[in-house]
Formats: structure tokens, sequence, C-alpha cells
């Protein structure tokens, strides 16, 4: 079993996330042992959905990502959700973040359209990933092999298709932040 004791995860969200891509990697970096940070360009509240139609829950923002430092993090969950990728991928903010953990070589988890923002900031190129069957072609043409496969992990980056897949992104991911805590 992997252990994250002492490890604080950034998850970068805003309005329109998957509700179970969110709430099942922040459960798993707790309960093994791990910190895990809302960070957001929204304060306050982001708004969850079930799928892309329908509100689910509300939950709280912990670090405005106008504030958020990505050295104060030992890896970073990009969780999906059509609309909430959309915004992020585009968002200048979101992007030196994002980029920032994959210069400083930490761990980095995207799951359904979460890997859409690797597009737009080079971190696709020469990486095997996988997504949302929807992303192929813009992951492929930004230089990625695109495969269809439950969780795939590839120089750091852990990625998955689905919520179907939460189980395999998690233990991936927690292996890769453990893996990396125990490097000499």
């Amino acid at each position: 079993m992997s252990h994250i004791t002492g490890k604080k995860i950034a998850l970068l969200t805003t309005n329109g996330v998957e509700q179970p891509e969110l709430t099942e990697p922040l459960a798993a970096i707790k309960e093994h042992g791990g910190t895990p940070v809302v960070v957001s360009p929204e304060e306050g509240q982001i708004q969850a959905m079930k799928g892309d139609w329908e509100h689910a829950d509300h939950f709280d923002v912990d670090v405005a990502l106008s504030s958020a430092n990505p050295d104060d993090y030992d890896g970073l969950v990009l969780p999906g959700g059509t609309l909430n990728a959309d915004t992020l991928r585009i968002n200048e903010d979101a992007q030196k973040f994002v980029k920032a953990f994959f210069d400083a070589g930490k761990p980095v988890a995207a799951i359904c359209h979460g890997p859409w923002i690797l597009t737009e900031i080079g971190a696709a190129q020469g990486r095997t990933v996988t997504s949302y069957p929807s992303l192929k072609t813009d992951l492929t043409n930004a230089g990625a092999e695109w495969v269809d496969e439950s969780a795939v992990v590839s120089d750091g980056l852990v990625t998955s298709r689905t919520p179907d897949d939460l189980e395999d992104f998690n233990q991936a991911f927690l292996d890769l932040v453990s893996d990396d805590s125990e490097a000499p």
C-alpha cells in the first residue's frame, strides 16, 4: 500500500469539475496520509457537476490560484469535467501552475478531460497518455501517443479515461508520489 504521509497534493479545479474526479482522489490522498489542497481560480466555492449537465455539490476552495505556489506541493491532480478542463486550459495562471510541476519533475495526474491543459503547455509531447476519447486527436496533435487503457504512467504523469478508472488512477498516482518520497 502506498503511503504519502507528509505529502501535500494540489488538486487544480474550477466550476464544472466532474464530482467523483475531485472527491475520490481527495479521499485517496487523505486515506494514505497526504494532505489534499483544492486550488482554483475561483475563490470561496466551486460548483461540481454530475456529467456535463447536472449540478452536483459545492466544494470549498482552499487556496486561490493567484496565491498558490507550486513549490508548496509534492504533486498535482487535474480532475476532469468538460467545463472545468476547458476553462483551465486557457487560463494563463493555470498553465503556469501546471507547467511548474512538470519543470520541477513532480508527479502529475490528469483524468478524463483533465489532460487537455497538457496540450497548451507542451507537456503531452513525447509521452504516452490516455484521456476521455474526445481528447485523443488534441493529445496526438500535441505529440503524445494516445492509448486506450485505464491508467497510464509516462515520465512522471498519470492519465486515465473516465470516472470508471478512478481506482487505477488513484493507485497509480499514489504509487508515483510514494516512489518519489523514497528516491535517493
